[in-house]
């Protein structure tokens, strides 16, 4: 784990290891912000925010990077368990993407198989993106990882469930979008008046649940 100044007040935990293109990096992310998060609760670390992403943690409002460097740099995070203490939220999906006939095939399966993967896998959010609550979600094997579609499309209904690489995601609102189709649900992903925004935050374990 590299850490690098970024600007006046903020630190980047790059967590990507280029001698081991193997090495779980979304699960060492989320030790690191697991870490960061119950040291800042326990007043040992000092971060207005604490920002995970694919393969980095970003601390910004660092009243002293040097010194926080050299802090973190001397611990070690537990490593992340799929049955650790973030709540468990399930979410209701109705499986009906146009895509799944897609995801079966390069799967090596069929469409009820492919649903029954998907809603018993417990998932993680590893973090945010694209656009404001949008999960990005692990727990599928590596080898079942998709491309995205060639050509987005121009329009994603809010509410659908899609998988693209090695995760599965949830659209809070419809955008243009190039992940495979696999789902819809009801659930409200993000509300701006909400305590959080957004309703899956990272570190979330999810299960996508039949409906």
């Amino acid at each position: 784990m590299r850490i690098r100044p970024v600007g006046m007040h903020a630190l980047l935990l790059d967590c990507a290891d280029p001698g081991d293109p193997s090495a779980d990096v979304a699960g060492l992310v989320e030790a690191w912000r697991a870490e960061l998060t119950a040291r800042r609760e326990r007043g040992e670390l000092t971060a207005t925010e604490i920002v995970p992403a694919a393969a980095t943690v970003l601390l910004d409002g660092v009243p002293d990077p040097a010194a926080a460097a050299r802090l973190i740099a001397t611990w070690t995070p537990r490593a992340a368990s799929a049955g650790g203490a973030a709540g468990l939220v399930e979410v209701p999906v109705t499986y009906d993407g146009a895509d799944l006939p897609v995801v079966a095939q390069r799967w090596g399966t069929t469409v009820p198989a492919v649903v029954d993967r998907l809603a018993r896998t417990e998932f993680r959010v590893a973090f945010c993106g694209f656009a404001p609550g949008f999960p990005y979600l692990t727990g599928l094997p590596a080898d079942l990882a998709l491309p995205r579609l060639p050509t987005p499309r121009p329009r994603v209904p809010a509410g659908s469930v899609a998988l693209a690489g090695p995760y599965a995601g949830i659209y809070p609102s419809a955008s243009p979008g190039g992940w495979l189709l696999v789902g819809r649900t009801g659930m409200v992903l993000f509300d701006v008046a909400g305590d959080p925004p957004a309703r899956l935050t990272p570190g979330t374990r999810v299960r996508l649940v039949a409906t």
